[in-house]
């Protein structure tokens, strides 16, 4: 008698061992083909066929593990599983030529798992003809890593992000002078599932102070055989008590800013007193020293000068007084 529903056939089938296995590995958002091929050339009839893809897992119902099915009788297959309904497909002209595979669309991490191929042949009395295990392993590629710090506190604290990887990755941080991988227990990591189920990480790394500080980050996808290092390269000089970042076009830092303030203004007020000077000296012409004079009125003389010449020369020598019969004095200095 057949099995009237799938649960049924699957309690019949319990316990089968894998008489193949395969493994296979997928992209996230890929599709995939899971392999299930009869050995040898043959051509099936479909109505004398039970075929069977379901997944190996432990502690759940047999309904809930499979993943898809034809029955004889059956124009298409079916699914028992919501998680791979328009997923997951057999091809009815290939399974005619012995070619059970199973074409997988939008691979999700949660597709990790062992899948299980079963072929019955109902002529022979539901013999078990063909029974392949392909084990699916899925990735993803983490972002570039992204380090940020260090935090001014005693110790130089970086932090390294990496987010959307799968599976969970190893994490190093490595010393870029020497490339050498600094010890685990300076550094803590955190890894998290997000709500696409692909893994973040973050880690963070504590340091002592020390004058010249370059480290990066690694993220490793072992299933991808990957690296990636953080393209940033973290430079620090200083002190304890005070950390100069270097500019990053390799120039270096001169005077501190107020110096520079004060040297700034000096110049400029020499360049105003130079500029007053020069303008001072091109209004006033020049002239020879005479000897310190006092300022004397003006005298205007009319006839008779000897008042006007004996008042000179009793102030004066006489070569300094003029001659004339009229004559003015008056105030010379500039």
């Amino acid at each position: 008698m057949r099995p009237r529903s799938p649960g049924l056939l699957l309690l019949l089938l319990w316990g089968l061992q894998a008489e193949s296995q395969e493994e296979v590995r997928a992209m996230v958002g890929s599709d995939v083909r899971l392999r299930c091929i009869y050995p040898k050339e043959n051509s099936f009839d479909l109505n004398d066929l039970y075929v069977y893809w379901q997944i190996s897992m432990a502690g759940k119902g047999n309904a809930d593990s499979v993943v898809t099915y034809y029955l004889s009788g059956n124009r298409s297959a079916d699914h028992s599983d919501n998680h791979y309904k328009n997923r997951a497909q057999l091809s009815l002209d290939s399974m005619k030529r012995g070619d059970f595979s199973l074409h997988l669309r939008n691979i999700t991490p949660q597709d990790e798992q062992k899948f299980i191929c079963l072929v019955f042949q109902i002529s022979l009395q539901l013999k078990k003809i063909l029974e392949v295990t392909v084990t699916l392993h899925v990735a993803a590629n983490y972002s570039m890593p992204v380090v940020s710090g260090p935090s001014q506190d005693e110790e130089l604290t970086f932090t390294c992000t990496s987010t959307n990887g799968y599976p969970q990755p190893n994490v190093y941080w490595i010393n870029k002078t020497d490339n050498s991988v600094l010890d685990d227990a300076l550094h803590n990591s955190t890894v998290s599932l997000n709500a696409r189920g692909l893994y973040d990480v973050v880690s963070v790394l504590r340091i002592g102070r020390t004058p010249h500080v370059n480290v990066g980050c690694c993220i490793e996808n072992v299933l991808l055989h990957q690296n990636l290092t953080s393209g940033q390269t973290e430079t620090f000089t200083g002190t304890k008590d005070s950390i100069t970042e270097d500019p990053i076009d390799g120039s270096h830092g001169g005077e501190p800013q107020p110096v520079l303030s004060v040297l700034v203004v000096l110049a400029v007020i020499v360049a105003l007193a130079l500029a007053t000077g020069w303008l001072c000296r091109s209004r006033c012409p020049p002239r020879s020293y005479t000897g310190a004079q006092v300022a004397r009125p003006e005298l205007a003389l009319t006839g008779d000068s000897r008042p006007a010449a004996a008042w000179c020369r009793s102030r004066f020598t006489p070569e300094a007084c003029p001659r004339g019969p009229s004559w003015r004095m008056r105030d010379t200095a500039c």
